[in-house]
């Protein structure tokens, strides 16, 4: 299920030399992963390990350009004063079933260290409003993240 999720980010266009501004859809998509991985405030080595598998597989790069991409979506989550810079951008880029797709991406981070915090499921909400993606698919692409880990742990207030 994760490659195919994944396949919806190779056709975002790259920005070249902008690839630290939050404009660039492959940063704002890196911000926002980022985002929900350090939600709850404690950036675990799972959940670290798959945005860096997200990011790898989804532009096909790896070592140097990996490492620039993460960084990138660090600083610049870190610079955001709100998630709209970023969904408005990848609003824009994606269709409705990308857009699907990428909450199942933001799941799949907050599921890889086996747990749901309520802050990273607040923020896959906001994410999802922001992003016109329909309440029961948000909820159906969590329960598809949880299932795919044995014995997760946590409760979405959606249920």
């Amino acid at each position: 299920m994760f490659e195919r999720v994944l396949s919806f980010l190779k056709d975002l266009p790259a920005a070249g030399s902008a690839r630290n501004n939050a404009d660039d859809p492959r940063v704002a998509a890196s911000a926002l992963l980022y985002h929900v991985m350090s939600a709850d405030g404690l950036r675990q080595d799972a959940e670290w390990d798959r945005f860096k598998v997200v990011l790898a597989e989804s532009y096909s790069i790896s070592g140097d350009e990996l490492d620039a991409l993460a960084a990138a979506g660090e600083r610049a989550d870190n610079e955001a004063i709100d998630l709209y810079a970023f969904t408005s951008v990848l609003k824009r880029q994606l269709d409705p079933d990308a857009r699907k797709a990428f909450i199942g991406l933001m799941w799949e981070i907050v599921y890889a260290d086996g747990e749901l915090h309520e802050l990273e499921d607040n923020t896959v909400w906001r994410v999802a409003e922001l992003m016109d993606v329909e309440r029961h698919d948000r909820v159906e692409a969590r329960r598809k993240a949880a299932a795919e880990v044995p014995g997760a742990a946590g409760t979405s207030s959606d249920e």
